[in-house]
């Protein structure tokens, strides 16, 4: 049923209700003032006929047939239009409209009341009577016909009206309600047009100054947009999804098939000890190697689907202090420094882990010097002049520097590597890139990359402070990079696109 109808239908009931109801309320003024002037008529004609019934009663008591005749005919006379009756010590005397004997009578010193008799009604008022040696109670009446009569006149246009309201309210409600809804149902239109599924186009509403219609299409364009936010979520899910799918079954399948080659080769029952030991070998380093790509892949994973809520304020000095250690438990051999001090930053922790764990893997990896050793410096620096205190060493004498520069934090790290050739600097963040001999899954650097893009910031790689080696720098903005709800960045890191085709994964640097 529409709304208009319904509105119509609840105004064509109510409408009647209230008119009865004010004309039961219109009854009891009607009937109380009509009561009122007969009251007062009765009371006015009591008082000026009173004197005539004392003579009458005198002349009774004083046994003069004649002039009780006289004073009775003139009493009957003078109370005009209404009944009359007298009653004293020597006779009761009565004339006009007036109940029966049998009827009761109020008592004298009351307020004119209504007495029946039969089908019939009369208001009636007692005065005493009193004089010189005489004494009695003169009553006198008014039929209510009346009253009776203007009372059910006004009760017949009372219903009348009730019933010509009924229709004539629920017509006209239904036409202002149809004419208040008529917003309502071109947004209603509008709306039903709208298919998230095969349309970009969005619902467009216009005010209507009407409250309850703007918002309920406000509601509705941010159910919308939740339902478009939705939905791109969920295709970044299955773009992940396939992605991962699509990249783990193709850089799986060659060391998974060197992995069964060497199997068989291990099967042979004659195979040396040597060659025996070289395949146990080559088997772990495939292992390993796969291990760490699913755990890269992972972890790619995890940072396309990251929700902005999950951001919140942290100290980069206390993430990079874990990293070091963790960084020096897998490499004892290795010389690490950590300096670090303050350094805000409203991000997401576990992803500014990932960054600094691969950072330093890589590092590990790459930035030894020809003699084998490995001395690496991790570095956060803070602008001072927003309050950054002095450096503080932390951690086995390593020396990272943490710091916001113009509103960012930085992190270096630095090696004594062979260094990157200035050409090929951004082909290292490349998926699956590898430089020649490398065991590792080519995914390292490209999570460094994904997380500073994740949280708006950038990161570049140059020689070291003193020409050798290789510095790797990140700079994050320490604010909030994003409105509430937003990521600054987002990027499907697993997706294939035309730029890093997977024919280009095995490329040497």
């Amino acid at each position: 049923m529409k709304l208009s109808t319904r509105i119509a239908l609840a105004v064509g009931v109510t409408v009647p209700l209230l008119v009865l109801a004010c004309g039961w309320l219109l009854l009891a003024l009607v009937a109380r003032d009509l009561h009122s002037a007969e009251d007062s008529h009765l009371k006015t004609r009591a008082t000026a006929i009173a004197e005539d019934a004392r003579t009458l009663l005198r002349a009774a008591a004083n046994g003069q047939p004649t002039a009780e005749e006289n004073r009775q005919r003139r009493l009957f006379n003078a109370a005009l239009d209404v009944g009359v009756r007298l009653t004293g010590p020597d006779g009761t005397f009565s004339g006009g409209p007036q109940p029966g004997p049998s009827v009761a009578l109020p008592a004298p010193g009351r307020g004119p009341v209504t007495v029946r008799g039969g089908s019939r009604g009369w208001r009636a008022y007692a005065l005493p009577v009193e004089g010189a040696q005489v004494s009695g109670t003169l009553w006198v009446f008014s039929p209510d016909t009346a009253s009776r009569t203007e009372v059910a006149l006004v009760r017949r246009r009372v219903v009348t009206t009730a019933l010509l309201a009924a229709p004539l309210s629920a017509l006209l409600a239904w036409a202002i309600a149809s004419a208040a809804t008529r917003p309502l149902g071109r947004l209603r239109k509008a709306a039903a047009g709208l298919d998230p599924r095969t349309t970009s186009v969005r619902l467009e509403h216009r005010p209507t100054r009407i409250v309850e219609v703007d918002d309920l299409a406000a509601t509705l364009r941010t159910v919308l947009a939740r339902y478009d936010e939705q939905a791109v979520r969920t295709a970044q899910a299955l773009d992940t999804a396939r992605s991962f799918s699509a990249a783990a079954s193709h850089e799986l399948r060659n060391p998974l098939m060197s992995m069964g080659t060497n199997l068989h080769v291990l099967a042979h029952p004659n195979l040396p000890d040597t060659e025996r030991a070289e395949v146990v070998e080559d088997l772990r380093r495939e292992h390993g190697r796969l291990l760490g790509m699913l755990v890269a892949l992972r972890e790619l994973g995890r940072g396309d689907l990251v929700e902005a809520d999950a951001f919140r304020v942290f100290d980069v000095a206390e993430v990079a202090d874990a990293a070091v250690a963790e960084a020096r438990r897998r490499a004892p051999d290795a010389v690490l420094t950590l300096s670090a001090e303050p350094a805000p930053l409203h991000g997401w922790e576990p992803g500014i882990r990932i960054l600094l764990d691969n950072l330093l893997r890589n590092a590990l990896a790459h930035g030894r010097d020809p003699e084998g050793r490995a001395e690496i410096a991790v570095g956060v620096s803070v602008d001072a002049g927003v309050g950054a205190g002095a450096g503080v060493g932390a951690g086995g004498g390593g020396d990272v520097g943490a710091g916001r520069a113009g509103g960012h934090v930085r992190v270096t790290v630095d090696d004594r590597g062979p260094g990157i050739a200035p050409g090929d600097r951004e082909e290292v963040f490349r998926r699956f890139h590898r430089g020649p001999g490398s065991t590792g899954s080519g995914l390292g650097l490209t999570l460094v990359a994904q997380q500073a893009a994740l949280h708006g910031g950038t990161v570049e790689l140059d020689a070291g402070p003193d020409g050798a080696g290789t510095r790797c720098t990140v700079r994050l903005p320490s604010g909030d990079p994003g409105r509430e709800g937003e990521l600054p960045f987002r990027r499907d890191w697993l997706a294939v696109t035309a730029e890093r085709s997977q024919s280009s994964h095995k490329e040497p640097s």
